[in-house]
C-alpha cells in the first residue's frame, strides 16, 4: 500500500476546532467516525485516495479537535453540523460519506438536517437502540454501565459495554485494550461515557427524512458481526427504510481489520448508483 500526501488542517465551529485531514485527488469521500478519531481510517483513506480526494476528522473533544466546553454534550446534530461545514470548508462534493458506529449515527443525522451535502451514505452499524423493541432494557443496561465508570470501574464498564454490544474478544485483547487506560484515553473514556455514549444511541432516527433527503442510503453491516447488537439495529433501521442491507468485509470495525477488502466493496458500493 502506497501512503499518499497528507494535508492536515483545521477548522473553527461553534464550540470547537475541528482537526480534519485530506488526501488523493477525486470524488470526495469522507471517513467519519465517533467517538474514534481519524487514526483508525488511514489504511482505508490510503487506499481510498488512489482515486478518490479524502476526508477524514477527528470528531469534537476528540483527539486533536478541542472543545470550549467539556460538558457539553456531543449530539448526532451537532457532530452533523460540524462534518456539513467541514464538507463546505473542503468545497470538493457533493461528497460521498462512509460513517461508522456512532460516525453512521452523525451520517444519518447529516441527511436530516443537511439534504444535499453527500450525494451517498453508507451507515455501517449505527448502533441506534430506539429501532429495537427491547430498547428499554437496552438503556437501562447502558445506564447501569455508565454508573460503573461513574463509580470509578473503567474496566468493568468497558466489560458491559462489550457485553451490551455481544463483541467476544479474548481476555487478553480485552486487557491490552482496556486495562491501564492512560490519560489521553482516560479523558477520552469519560467524555465517551459522560457526554457522547447517551445521545448516539438513543438518537432517533426519522425514516421518512431519510428517504426525502434526495441522498442514497446505504446501511452496511459486516459479515462477521451476525448476532452482535450492530447487526440488529442496522437490520431493523434497513427495514424501516424498506432497504436491503449491504455486506461488507469484516465486524464492526472491519476496515481497520481488512481495510483493502473494505476499500473494494465500498468502491464497488459508490460506482452502483
Amino acid at each position: 500500500m502506497t501512503a499518499h500526501p497528507v494535508t492536515a488542517g483545521t477548522l473553527d465551529v461553534p464550540g470547537a476546532r475541528l482537526y480534519y485531514e485530506l488526501r488523493g485527488e477525486g470524488p470526495l469521500v469522507a471517513l467519519v467516525g465517533s467517538p474514534m478519531d481519524a487514526g483508525p481510517f488511514a489504511p482505508l483513506a490510503d487506499l481510498l485516495a488512489a482515486d478518490h480526494t479524502v476526508l477524514t476528522t477527528d470528531p469534537r473533544g476528540v483527539g486533536r479537535s478541542p472543545v470550549e466546553d467539556p460538558g457539553r454534550d456531543s449530539t448526532p446534530e451537532l457532530r452533523a453540523d460540524d462534518l456539513s461545514r467541514l464538507l463546505t470548508e473542503v468545497d470538493a462534493g457533493p461528497a460521498a460519506v462512509l460513517g461508522s458506529s456512532g460516525g453512521a449515527v452523525t451520517a444519518l443525522a447529516l441527511v436530516q438536517a443537511h439534504p444535499g451535502q453527500a450525494h451517498t451514505v453508507v451507515a455501517h452499524e449505527p448502533p441506534l437502540y430506539e429501532v429495537l423493541e427491547d430498547r428499554e432494557k437496552l438503556i437501562a443496561r447502558s445506564e447501569e454501565m455508565i454508573a460503573t465508570y461513574v463509580g470509578g470501574d473503567t474496566t468493568g464498564a468497558w466489560r458491559a459495554f462489550m457485553e451490551i454490544a455481544g463483541i467476544a474478544m479474548p481476555e487478553e485483547v480485552f486487557q491490552e485494550m482496556f486495562a491501564n487506560r492512560g490519560e489521553k484515553e482516560a479523558e477520552e473514556d469519560r467524555r465517551f461515557y459522560l457526554h457522547t455514549m447517551r445521545p448516539t444511541v438513543r438518537w432517533r432516527p426519522d425514516p421518512d427524512a431519510l428517504r426525502a433527503g434526495g441522498t442514497r442510503l446505504v446501511i452496511g453491516i459486516g459479515e462477521q458481526s451476525s448476532g452482535q447488537l450492530c447487526d440488529r439495529t442496522s437490520r431493523a433501521l434497513a427495514a424501516s427504510l424498506g432497504l436491503d442491507p449491504v455486506i461488507f468485509p469484516g465486524d464492526h470495525a472491519g476496515f481497520m481489520g481488512d481495510p483493502a477488502g473494505f476499500a473494494d466493496r465500498l468502491r464497488a458500493v459508490l460506482a452502483d448508483r
